[in-house]
C-alpha cells in the first residue's frame, strides 16, 4: 500500500449534497490534509435511472461552497465499466465466481421461502455448484460472487474497532447482471484499488458492505483499505435525520444565510472533538482531526447550535466580505432580482458603512438582509407594529420638538449626533429612551435597529431629516 494516505469521496448523484454526505467529504478531506495526502472525488453514477446531471452539478456546487477541493478530476464510476467487467471475468476464471441462471421468479420464491423460514432474505446458492449443462436454454446469467461460507470476515475499523461477521450470513452477491451491467458492491472495490485509496471514510450504514468488500479484495489479492465507520447523523430527538430536522442539501443552508465556514466548523463538531474546542480555524481542525477522536454514538444535529455559531463568525468576519457573501447569496433568493434593484449600485457602500451594528444582531445572512432593508426603503415608510405603538401622539410630539435641534447639527457624525440627542433629552426632561425609540421607529420602520446614532449616520443627513419629518407632517424636510 502506499505511504501517501489517499482517502476518496464518493457520492451517488441522484440528489443534492445531503448534510451527512457534507460531514462524510469534510472527514475525509480534514484527514487527507492532517496527513498531507490527497483526497479524490469519485461520482458513482452507475445507477442510470437515477442519477443525473443536474444532481452532479449540485454536488460540486455544494462541495466548493463549502470549501472542500479535491485532488485530480472527478472520477466518473460509469465510464469504468468496461474494467469492473474484466474483473469479473477474472474472478471467474479464478473459481471466486459463478455464472447464475437464477430467474426473478426463482429469486422471489427464495425470499419468501427465507422470511417464512425467519431467515435474512438472501440467495441459497443454488448455481454456486452446478453444471453449466442444466442452464435453460438462451438464458444470459449474472455472474455472482463465490463467497467463503465458513469462517469470519473480520473489519479492523478505526472508528468501530473489531466488528466481526459470520459468513454463513453473507450470501453471494451479484458482481454482473445478466444484462452485462457491474454491480455497486464490484464497482467499489475495482475503484478503491485502482485509485490506489488507502482509507474509506463513510457512514456506518456501509458496515455490512465493508464485509462484502473485503472478501472482494481478499480473493483478487488485493490490499484492503483501512475502514473507518462514521455514526450517522439523527436529529435532536434522536430519530434518524430527516428533513424536518435538517437533513437538506448544502444549497439550502446556503440559502438561509449561513456562512461557509460557520457550516464547516459545525459539521467537524458533530461526532468529532478535540478537547473542549468548540470553535476553531480550517488550519486548527486540519492540524488537530484524526480518526481516533470520532465517537462511537450518533452525533445530533441542532438547528439552535449552528444559528449561533453562524452569528459567531458573522460578528467575526470582516465586513467587505460579509458584502461578497451578500452578492453572492442575492441572487439566488426568490425576491434576489427586486431586491438587488432596491440596493442599487451605491447601496452596496451604504451596507458596508452600516455593517457594524447590524451583524451584531443577525445570526444569518438572511436575517441580516432582513434588519439593514431599512437601508434602502423608499419614503414615506411602512411601519410594522412596534414602530407605531412607538409613534403614538407622544413620540410624534417628541420628534416634532427634537427635528430643529437635529437640523442644527452641523458634523453629521454618531458623536456629534449622540450629544445632540442627549442634550435635547437633558434640557427637555426626557429619558433618553423616550426620545431614541420613537427615532429609531421613524427611520427604519421597527422597534429594534443597530445604534440609533449609527442609523441616523448612516442614512444620511437629508434622507433622515425627511424620514422625521414624514412623521410630524413635514415631509419636505
Amino acid at each position: 500500500m502506499s505511504e501517501t494516505v489517499i482517502t476518496r469521496f464518493a457520492p451517488s448523484p441522484t440528489g443534492y449534497l445531503h448534510i451527512g454526505g457534507a460531514r462524510t467529504a469534510l472527514f475525509n478531506w480534514l484527514y487527507a490534509k492532517a496527513k498531507g495526502g490527497k483526497m479524490l472525488l469519485r461520482i458513482e453514477d452507475t445507477d442510470q435511472a437515477r442519477s443525473t446531471e443536474g444532481a452532479i452539478l449540485a454536488i460540486l456546487d455544494g462541495l466548493r461552497w463549502l470549501g472542500i477541493d479535491w485532488d485530480g478530476e472527478p472520477v466518473y464510476q460509469l465510464s469504468r465499466a468496461e474494467r469492473h467487467r474484466e474483473i469479473a471475468e477474472q474472478l471467474l476464471a479464478a473459481g471466486h465466481a459463478y455464472r447464475c441462471y437464477a430467474t426473478p421468479e426463482e429469486l422471489q420464491a427464495m425470499r419468501e421461502r427465507a422470511r417464512a423460514e425467519g431467515r435474512a432474505p438472501g440467495y441459497d446458492g443454488t448455481w454456486r455448484d452446478r453444471d453449466h449443462s442444466d442452464a435453460p436454454a438462451g438464458m444470459t446469467p449474472a455472474i455472482r460472487f463465490k463467497a467463503p461460507r465458513e469462517g469470519e470476515t473480520v473489519i479492523e475499523d478505526r472508528v468501530q474497532g473489531r466488528v466481526v461477521f459470520a459468513n454463513k450470513d453473507l450470501d453471494d452477491l451479484i458482481l454482473l447482471r445478466s444484462d452485462g451491467s457491474p454491480t455497486y458492491m464490484l464497482s467499489v472495490v475495482v475503484d478503491d484499488h485502482d485509485m490506489g485509496i488507502t482509507h474509506v471514510i463513510r457512514g456506518d450504514d456501509h458496515l455490512t458492505n465493508a464485509a462484502r468488500q473485503t472478501q472482494i479484495f481478499k480473493a483478487l489479492g488485493w490490499e484492503t483499505p483501512i475502514y473507518a465507520h462514521v455514526p450517522l447523523i439523527h436529529g435532536p430527538d434522536g430519530a434518524k435525520l430527516s428533513k424536518r430536522h435538517g437533513a437538506l442539501g448544502a444549497e439550502a443552508y446556503r440559502a438561509m444565510g449561513y456562512l461557509p465556514a460557520a457550516l464547516r466548523n459545525y459539521l467537524v463538531r458533530l461526532g468529532w472533538s478535540h478537547g473542549d474546542a468548540e470553535i476553531m480555524s480550517t488550519e486548527e481542525m486540519i492540524s488537530w482531526f484524526d480518526l481516533d477522536a470520532i465517537g462511537r454514538s450518533a452525533a445530533r444535529f441542532d438547528f439552535a447550535k449552528l444559528e449561533n455559531l453562524n452569528g459567531h463568525y458573522l460578528r467575526a468576519t470582516p465586513d467587505a466580505e460579509l458584502i461578497e457573501h451578500l452578492k453572492a447569496l442575492i441572487p439566488d433568493l426568490p425576491e434576489g432580482g427586486s431586491l438587488a434593484a432596491q440596493i442599487g449600485a451605491d447601496g452596496w457602500q451604504k451596507l458596508e458603512r452600516a455593517m457594524p451594528g447590524l451583524k451584531e444582531r443577525a445570526k444569518t445572512l438572511i436575517e441580516l438582509l432582513d434588519s439593514a432593508a431599512f437601508l434602502f426603503a423608499t419614503r414615506p415608510l411602512t411601519l410594522d407594529d412596534g414602530a407605531l405603538k412607538q409613534l403614538d401622539a407622544q413620540g410624534r410630539e417628541t420628534l416634532a420638538a427634537l427635528l430643529p435641534a437635529l437640523q442644527g447639527v452641523e458634523s453629521w457624525t454618531p458623536q456629534a449626533l449622540e450629544a445632540c440627542v442627549r442634550g435635547f433629552a437633558e434640557a427637555t426632561g426626557r429619558k433618553l429612551g423616550k426620545v431614541a425609540q420613537p427615532l429609531r421607529a421613524a427611520l427604519t420602520g421597527r422597534a429594534t435597529s443597530p445604534g440609533i446614532f449609527d442609523v441616523l449616520e448612516v442614512l444620511g443627513r437629508d434622507e433622515a431629516l425627511g424620514r422625521i419629518g414624514d412623521q410630524v407632517g413635514l415631509g419636505h424636510a
